[in-house]
């Protein structure tokens, strides 16, 4: 199988995070539940992973970093911590439903700062409008649509200007796009542990800024279990319940594995798999490309429509084919109607540092086959 959908999971993991996952089910059980050997493990990697994630997204405080199931869980810490029924909040034009769905059951009045594919002055400048008298904003760094790289750092200086709280969904840039968290100066940002930092399913993570973050969920932490109220201090706050200590440990050597090869290592080789394949495609004009012009507008996925073929079609003839990709509106219906592609969505081509040259010129040939 030529596995080409990684903005929804990295499939394919170094060897060390598989290890990992066993050696944790093998040896740990969990933190802050005692002082015994595998308590004292479980504790030691959950921290270890703490570090690390601190290190890679230059968090002051490793305390910053709280676990989470799924960057949409953390997103929903964050939006409910800083907006509320009725509550005006900004967004860009390209939110996944885990922004748009959450904004919308909790009653917000969402403003959407829509502007065109690939322009991120745009993208600014509609910001810059909807700004003034907003609770708080929203924007993707990455799309996982058309993996358009969003100006979130000139977003958040508009923020601040404004003093409005920004949240960054970093769900398709982290482990190829990098991000400064101290730097950048938004509340939050929130990350799958599945797919660009090459952890386990059922891992994520909620970097905070403040301290007081209202919990999401509520009860045993391990701390101050004499209270009723649940714990004053990060990460304990948001981490009630047991941990996925194999995730965890998993999640851990993924990042590792990244710090070895450097988050702007992995995005150039994408961005060459991108580059290779669009390239092979170029003469055929019953493709249509979502790409940017500058490159560097674009991490590694790259959407296509094929003319008189449904998308979803297209993906289960590839899927015959032995090319693994996905196709419809991939969870962000707001990215294709801002795009316009809401009617016929796309198919979505999605890059991996484990893929090859070889590999997606494969995937261009099978396209072509299908449209023969």
């Amino acid at each position: 199988m030529i596995y080409l959908d990684s903005a929804a999971t990295s499939f394919q993991k170094p060897a060390a995070v598989r290890y990992a996952v066993c050696e944790a089910l093998e040896t740990m059980s969990s933190p802050g539940r005692g002082g015994y050997a595998s308590a004292m493990l479980a504790a030691d990697t959950v921290l270890d992973c703490r570090l690390a994630l601190a290190d890679l997204f230059c968090v002051r405080r490793p305390e910053q970093v709280a676990f989470t199931s799924s960057a949409t869980h953390g997103l929903n810490i964050a939006i409910r911590a800083l907006a509320g029924p009725g509550d005006r909040v900004v967004i860009s034009g390209y939110e996944h439903n885990a922004v748009w769905r959450t904004l919308w059951g909790l009653g917000a009045d969402i403003r959407v700062a829509a502007s065109p594919l690939f322009d991120r002055a745009a993208a600014v400048e509609a910001f810059r409008r909807l700004l003034p008298g907003a609770k708080a904003a929203v924007c993707t760094q990455v799309s996982n649509v058309f993996g358009f790289i969003l100006p979130v750092a000139e977003i958040a200086a508009l923020c601040r200007a404004q003093g409005v709280p920004l949240i960054v969904d970093a769900s398709q840039a982290a482990g190829s796009v990098g991000l400064d968290f101290e730097k950048l100066g938004c509340a939050f940002a929130a990350m799958p542990g599945h797919k660009g930092l090459l952890g386990p399913q059922g891992t994520g993570v909620l970097l905070c800024r403040e301290e007081n973050v209202p919990p999401l969920f509520f009860g045993g932490t391990g701390s101050v279990s004499q209270e009723a109220a649940m714990p004053d201090f990060l990460p304990d706050r948001l981490e009630p319940g047991t941990h996925n200590v194999p995730g965890i440990a998993g999640l851990l050597a993924g990042v590792r594995w990244l710090q070895r090869r450097t988050c702007a290592a992995v995005l150039d080789h994408e961005r060459s798999l991108l580059a290779a394949f669009s390239d092979a495609l170029a003469g055929e004009s019953r493709i249509r490309q979502f790409r940017a012009a500058d490159p560097a507008d674009q991490a590694g996925v790259l959407s296509v429509q094929l003319d008189g073929v449904d998308c979803e079609q297209a993906a289960a003839l590839l899927a015959e084919r032995g090319v693994a990709v996905r196709a419809g509106l991939h969870c962000a219906p707001l990215a294709h109607q801002t795009a316009g592609t809401l009617a016929e969505g796309t198919v979505r081509f999605s890059f991996s540092p484990f893929n090859t040259r070889r590999e997606v010129l494969q995937a261009a040939d099978a396209l072509r086959d299908i449209l023969d």
